[in-house]
């Protein structure tokens, strides 16, 4: 093997490396933007306690801050599964492109509404929120996770066809058939989505904020 072999090795399998890191760092991602979304509540409580209202604004705008920072960097490092030869090459979960978008929805949401004063509002960005999640944990868990388990998978119930399902490939060669119509629909999803929050943005260009009630 030449050096310029040897270096473009090194440098694919650290690719691929990286980015399947990121994917098995992300549940921990969901389950923490999870915790923090549906915390609110009890960070409300606990503000309710405090009888200094600078510390409680202090709180308040740490919990905002951290809450609405881990959705976007959620959002942020799943947009590597909107790129196929990631998706696709890597056999990554199955799910994870639509669970990127509805993601990128729950963002919308957040930034078009007062998720925090309007109940529908939030009551939506939580629905989202939760559906994104699953759609990627379970295929990252009993997909990505699990292909070294077939035979195990097997032996309880012949379930070894799991981790192929839930997968875009196998990293063998064989693409799932549903990888490429779940990529391209989301790519199509994730434009619209893009271009209308976009659209909206000219719309309102220069119109007067509205007031908010006293």
């Amino acid at each position: 093997m030449s050096a310029d072999e040897l270096a473009d090795a090194l440098t694919s399998g650290a690719s691929g490396w990286l980015v399947l890191s990121v994917a098995a760092v992300l549940p921990i991602l969901w389950a923490f933007t999870l915790v923090l979304h549906f915390a609110r509540p009890y960070v409300l409580r606990f503000l309710g306690s405090l009888t200094l209202r600078f510390g409680g604004d202090v709180w308040w705008l740490g919990y905002v801050l951290f809450r609405d920072g881990l959705m976007i960097l959620t959002f942020a490092l799943s947009m590597i599964f909107l790129m196929p030869n990631l998706y696709i090459g890597l056999g990554l979960p199955i799910t994870a492109p639509i669970a990127t978008v509805i993601l990128a929805w729950a963002l919308v949401v957040k930034l078009t509404r007062d998720s925090d004063d309007d109940a529908s509002a939030f009551r939506l960005v939580s629905v989202l929120l939760v559906i994104a999640s699953v759609l990627y944990i379970v295929p990252q868990i009993y997909g990505l996770e699990a292909q070294d388990q077939v035979d195990a998978l097997n032996a309880i119930g012949n379930l070894g066809w799991i981790p192929g399902a839930l997968s875009a490939s196998d990293g063998a060669g064989a693409v799932n058939d549903l990888a490429w119509p779940i990529l391209n629909i989301s790519l199509v999803l994730i434009t619209l989505t893009a271009v209308a929050l976009f659209v909206r943005f000219l719309v309102r260009l220069g119109q007067p904020e509205e007031e908010p009630e006293l």
